[in-house]
């Protein structure tokens, strides 16, 4: 499987500042400082635009911001994103993906229709199914930065706790910026059903491309088990992902996931699923209903 590395500085121009500033308790509004400028003029007139009795709270976020802009330059050429990839034959079976070696990545569906679809959503349905005879794409990926070389000063001491937190959500936003990067140069390189695309960074990062990548983890994909199948299919080691015997993956500011490229594909939330459902899963997972509960035990009706 094709590894990709990239340096800090090449994956800075993918951060969605938005998160980052959510991480640090600041309203979206506030994330506007990224595209403020920075010379002094700039900041104090983005600052001086917010009512009065946000100002401070705004010259905090201006602070901080300057400060994450200094360790990404610290990190540069230090901190490393790691990615990995495949692209594999496969076909919808039911509410199942199944790829070219067999392999069954079950998928769960929604108990509520969408309102504007007028049907339960699930990803399977942006895949071909076998019955049609022709064969689809799906798009396994993982990627991963770690941040334990920014937790030590150069003399071994422990960092203070505001630099380990800054440098640890820094991390969390590059290991995003990092899949942003693989994602676009998958669709228009490596698969190429997007080969002429042409959007600027502000509509990549609200999704204007075509096709989605859900993570493990996310409201479309909530089964945190699901990373032991991608592990199994991708061999997460190569780029330093070890996982926990509850899914959980190290070092820390890693994802993983599916690539999805059919021009409906969109992404939505599972909801809550009941007892029937979950008994189905676990039998297509393959594992026992116990063991599949305390995966999914935040999506499980309570009686």
């Amino acid at each position: 499987m094709p590894v990709i590395s990239y340096h800090v500085a090449d994956i800075v121009p993918y951060i969605d500042w938005t998160y980052f500033f959510h991480a640090w308790k600041f309203q979206p509004r506030f994330a506007g400082i990224a595209h403020a400028g920075k010379l002094p003029d700039e900041v104090a007139a983005w600052i001086a635009a917010f009512p009065a009795e946000e100002q401070a709270k705004a010259t905090e976020a201006a602070r901080l911001f300057e400060e994450a802009c200094l360790a990404l330059k610290q990190m540069d050429r230090k901190v490393e994103a790691r990615c990995l990839y495949k692209l594999c034959k496969a076909n919808s079976h039911g509410d199942d993906i199944v790829v070219e070696d067999g392999t069954v990545i079950p998928c769960l569906r929604q108990q509520t229709p969408q309102i504007d679809a007028g049907y339960s959503l699930c990803l399977s349905d942006f895949i071909r199914p076998m019955s049609s005879g022709i064969g689809d794409t799906v798009g396994l990926f993982a990627s991963s930065v770690n941040a334990m070389q920014t937790e030590r000063q150069e003399d071994g001491r422990d960092k203070d706790v505001y630099s380990s937190l800054l440098a640890q959500t820094l991390c969390d936003r590059l290991v995003e910026a990092a899949t942003e990067k693989l994602h676009e140069y998958i669709r228009k390189e490596v698969w190429g059903y997007a080969h002429d695309e042409s959007l600027t960074m502000q509509d990549m990062l609200t999704g204007k491309f075509q096709g989605i990548r859900p993570a493990v983890g996310y409201p479309s994909l909530p089964d945190q088990s699901i990373v032991f199948i991608i592990d199994r299919l991708l061999g997460m080691q190569q780029i330093g992902i070890s996982l926990t015997e509850n899914g959980a993956m190290q070092p820390h500011s890693s994802v993983c996931g599916l690539m999805l490229a059919h021009p409906a594909s969109r992404y939505f939330h599972i909801g809550p699923i009941g007892e029937d459902q979950l008994k189905d899963y676990a039998g297509r997972r393959g594992l026992p209903l116990q063991e599949i509960r305390k995966f999914l035990s935040a999506s499980i009706i309570q009686a």
